[in-house]
């Protein structure tokens, strides 16, 4: 087991900032190479401290902001004009940065990219479903309807 200091959010294991017990293979393959984790040492608290702040100062300041920004999020249908192609099939796919440039365009407040999850590619028009971590205990789900920018 190697013991990992997390520098992102991965869903399942945990937030940054937090120290993990995972599997060595899980850890050199995946969570080192792609910048999701670094090695635990000694010293490292002093960067979990500097990473926990960061995140403290991206997150919405109190509970009642988080839950109103998670009832506008839900009660409207966020519109994304995407280049398409025949038969509706869109020239790449939505990615996370998408979204979050379309709800501020709608008006609803900044969203961190890296707090939006996907379930599956967006990849033609119709309506499609995310969700927003808006703090480590709420989860807002969004209704997006991807349309033909003409």
């Amino acid at each position: 087991m190697s013991k990992l200091i997390l520098t992102h959010e991965v869903t399942g294991l945990g937030a940054p900032g937090d120290v993990v017990d995972v599997k060595n293979g899980f850890a050199r393959n995946y969570l080192i190479p792609q910048g999701f984790a670094v090695a635990w040492t000694r010293g490292g608290e002093k960067q979990i401290d500097s990473i926990k702040a960061a995140r403290a100062a991206r997150e919405h300041a109190t509970l009642e902001e988080a839950l109103d920004l998670k009832a506008r999020l839900q009660a409207t249908t966020v519109s994304l004009k995407v280049k398409t192609g025949d038969g509706g099939r869109l020239f790449g796919s939505v990615k996370t940065g998408d979204i979050a440039d379309a709800v501020a365009a709608a008006g609803l407040g900044n969203v961190d990219k890296r707090k939006i999850e996907i379930s599956a590619p967006i990849k033609v028009m119709g309506t499609h479903e995310a969700t927003i971590r808006l703090r480590d205990d709420l989860v807002a789900t969004i209704t997006l309807t991807v349309v033909s920018a003409k």
